[in-house]
């Protein structure tokens, strides 16, 4: 089975836009801008045998702030120019109830029974309290990137807490190397 880096994009990929204390998405293609160090950090967990897999909540599209066409286009952008293999992506607001918003492991769980991905031997690299309940909830270890939102945090106790995506990488291929790795 293959083992997975699962990846928020907003905020750990792409630099957020921080609006009372919260990430938002950038507006356009013209307007991403890749996390310090993104290129090489993710290009060292693809040669280390992990499938990069972009899974993201944008709920903008169903508030009527962006479209899906911007948002499909920026993640293109990203495949362009980054190992990831696959973007999963979640138009929902918390009151559509879906399975897919995280922190509800939906999008994960489909990526792994798509890519036979065990999930005991991945992890979900993230920014926000969402990410690390999704992960945890799918079995991945998880690692949150601490940009000091105005949120509350995470239900579940991360496996890791980083400052940025290089050190969230360091920390993953410290552990992937472990001989205690499961």
């Amino acid at each position: 089975m293959a083992r997975a880096v699962f990846l928020d994009r907003d905020g750990v990929v792409i630099r957020a836009t921080i609006r009372d204390g919260k990430p938002h998405p950038p507006e356009s293609v013209d307007r991403v801008e890749l996390a310090p160090h993104a290129e090489r950090m993710l290009a060292q967990l693809h040669l280390a045998d992990y499938l990069l897999i972009l899974i993201t909540n944008q709920p903008d599209v169903a508030r009527g702030r962006q479209n899906r066409e911007t948002v499909e286009a920026i993640n293109d952008y990203l495949r362009s120019c980054l190992p990831i293999a696959d973007c999963f992506i979640c138009y929902h607001d918390d009151r559509d109830g879906c399975d897919c918003r995280k922190p509800r492991p939906g999008l994960i769980l489909r990526a792994a029974e798509r890519y036979g991905i065990d999930l005991e031997k991945s992890f979900f690299i993230g920014d926000r309290w969402r990410d690390i309940d999704a992960g945890h909830a799918a079995g991945c270890r998880t690692i949150p990137i601490d940009h000091q939102y105005r949120e509350r945090g995470p239900a579940n106790a991360p496996d890791a807490r980083v400052s940025d995506l290089g050190d969230a990488v360091k920390w993953i291929l410290t552990q992937s190397s472990a001989p205690c790795f499961p």
